[in-house]
């Protein structure tokens, strides 16, 4: 009985110091590492976060760049910090889903090493075609594809990237065979598709919206669950034809394992007043963006439809850094 009496107590008195921990927390700076290089709408994003947690949380909240490793650096130092809440990693696909699948060398655990807080924003990819395709519907572009397997090129971002895993996707959804053209980025992407060396542009939608507002693309299908305000006109891949079919990029916090469940609450909750405000609507709607929470549970389940969805293409991709 006394071992059982013990064991309560003890299991009180860890309650009560978590719930402590949560109420004096935070009383210094808090970093977000951002594992990319400094700029990109993933940047704005978590600046545009960092500011309003400032005020929210009356501590400073500081975006620091580490990029290098593909993500992996900036992953490394979060899952190596103090589980204190006072180290936070900008979450993305790359370090939690891609970089576990394609690096047999990885210097962290992604399920192990973290623990996710919440997903803030999501930015679908925007299918377009250089105006000298002939189709300008998503369904004529799968037409033209099948009748022409091999043929038609698709730009990305980059070998491994979303958008690259997003096209190789869409082939396996759509029945075609489009041919991936990798670029360092997807401002070049798009650039390639301009200029006529690609056909196709499976990018963010952000840096196609003036080109395709101003002609020189025209924009078929938004890769994400709704219509972007942005380009309100264009239908979701699954209206134009392809249902069940979505690639976006999303952007949340993770904080080493470990970190009091109290802290992480405070945290989500911060999150949620700060993207809720009227400033962050509005600069989310000029980066094509969209507000997406998800508690930590949630975005859990989210992270793993992803790994669902990715993993078997990076597979049959044979994709590794080794």
């Amino acid at each position: 009985m006394n071992s059982r009496r013990h064991l309560m107590l003890a299991a009180a008195l860890a309650l009560a110091g978590t719930a402590a921990v949560g109420q004096t927390w935070p009383d210094r700076t808090i970093r977000i590492i951002n594992p990319y290089a400094a700029g990109g709408p993933s940047g704005t994003l978590v600046n545009l976060l960092a500011d309003g947690l400032t005020a929210e949380l009356g501590q400073r909240v500081i975006v620091e760049s580490k990029p290098g490793g593909g993500t992996v650096i900036g992953a490394s130092l979060v899952a190596q910090a103090p589980p204190d809440g006072y180290t936070l990693l900008l979450a993305t696909v790359a370090p939690l889903v891609v970089q576990p699948a394609v690096n047999p060398a990885l210097p962290y655990n992604a399920q192990r090493d973290f623990v996710l807080v919440g997903l803030y924003a999501t930015v679908p990819n925007l299918i377009a075609v250089h105006p000298s395709v002939p189709a300008t519907t998503l369904r004529e572009l799968i037409d033209l594809a099948r009748k022409n397997p091999g043929q038609l090129n698709y730009a990305s971002a980059g070998a491994g990237t979303g958008p690259h895993l997003g096209g190789e996707l869409f082939n396996q959804m759509a029945g075609v065979q489009l041919t991936h053209i990798p670029y360092a980025g997807a401002a070049p992407a798009v650039l390639g598709v301009l200029g006529g060396q690609t056909q196709v542009s499976m990018v963010n939608l952000p840096p196609q919206v003036a080109h395709v507002k101003a002609g020189k693309l025209r924009a078929l299908a938004v890769a994400g669950t709704k219509r972007s305000s942005l380009l309100p006109d264009v239908p979701t891949v699954a209206e134009a034809g392809l249902p069940g079919y979505v690639a976006e990029s999303w952007n949340g916090l993770a904080a080493p394992a470990g970190t009091p469940r109290a802290i992480i609450d405070k945290l989500y909750a911060a999150m949620v007043k700060v993207m809720a405000s009227a400033k962050a609507r509005e600069v989310m709607a000029t980066l094509g963006a969209e507000p997406t929470m998800a508690d930590p549970d949630a975005f859990l389940a989210y992270v793993k439809a992803d790994e669902a969805r990715l993993k078997p293409i990076i597979k049959s991709l044979n994709l590794t850094t080794q």
